[in-house]
């Protein structure tokens, strides 16, 4: 059976310093300071650390929800690969080979749990929960 994971990830100002959830078994991975780069980026690190999370829990057959068409539109071919975002997008497909099935699919913003968790958590009513680094959660290997 497929394990859903919701990713999201964002900044403010934009650019400005990124910050990133991932939501799967009911709990968030908070990633609130990503370095510095802008939505798209934020984004993409976003999903590379939902399939690290993905992989460390085991999974082999998961669905990424998100509500970044821009991310989700270059993953299913819809748009041309932003050169930007290129390295991204081959980490994005060199993670693959520990899956047997991964899927993405768009939600919108009021269905993105991840993107919920951040509003709440920069609202500063996110229960508290431990924040990714001190989980472990490898947001993507080449981040500054």
């Amino acid at each position: 059976m497929a394990r859903k994971l919701w990713f999201d990830g964002g900044c403010r100002p934009n650019p400005g310093r990124m910050e990133m959830a991932v939501v799967a078994h009911g709990q968030t991975w908070f990633a609130p300071d990503c370095g510095k780069g802008d939505s798209n980026r934020a984004e993409w690190l976003a999903l590379l650390g939902a399939l690290d999370l993905a992989r460390r829990l085991g999974e082999t057959d998961v669905i990424l929800c998100s509500d970044s068409a821009f991310v989700i539109d270059q993953i299913r071919g819809r748009t041309a690969a932003h050169p930007a975002s290129a390295d991204y997008l081959a980490a994005y497909r060199n993670g693959l080979v520990s899956f047997s099935r991964v899927r993405v699919r768009h939600v919108g913003r009021a269905q993105n749990l991840a993107g919920i968790a951040l509003d709440y958590l920069r609202a500063g009513l996110a229960p508290p929960q431990p924040l990714a680094e001190q989980q472990d959660l490898r947001v993507f290997p080449h981040m500054a």
